[in-house]
């Protein structure tokens, strides 16, 4: 597997597991129906690198963008999203994906990292970004609208780097 950063024809790989993932609503709070165009905007931020997680054979695995988490004075605390494609799951894509994110923000001159909204029912993620050294911050209770649980908790998450 190669980690790259990714480019406008990147999109056609990822719009599918995007559209899934945003669609099953059960980690983003992603907006419902949205259009490619419209999805590519929210992956494809301005002022955010995305990277693939790519197989052997040029599939997409999964894909992650990370910049910074507010702008001007806050710029130097960056944050992530990320996203496996479901019959790459339980591959290490993920695991893969946040080593690589977590280096290159380092590398780009973040001091930490934020990720402001983990939905606390996605418990792989959650051990995840805690096995790789973010701390939880809180936990802002019934901050997601979850389809199978209803109201669930956000998780704020931090790590300096």
């Amino acid at each position: 597997m190669e980690i790259r950063t990714a480019d406008e024809a990147d999109w056609p790989a990822i719009w599918p597991f995007f559209r899934d993932i945003v669609e099953a609503g059960e980690t983003y709070a992603i907006p419902a129906g949205l259009t490619s165009d419209e999805a590519f905007g929210h992956w494809f931020t301005p002022g955010h690198t995305v990277v693939v997680a790519v197989d052997d054979d040029g599939s997409v695995l999964g894909s992650a963008h990370f910049g910074p988490n507010r702008p001007a004075r806050g710029s130097h605390v960056g944050t992530a999203s990320f996203m496996v494609a479901p019959g790459a799951s339980r591959r290490g894509i993920g695991r893969a994906l946040g080593e690589h994110v977590v280096e290159a923000a380092r590398d780009a001159g973040f001091r930490s990292m934020q990720f402001n909204a983990v939905v606390e029912t996605n418990t792989r993620a959650v051990a995840l970004w805690h096995s790789l050294g973010f701390e939880t911050l809180t936990v802002v209770p019934e901050a997601f609208d979850h389809p199978v649980y209803g109201l669930v908790g956000l998780l704020v998450m931090y790590r300096r780097l």
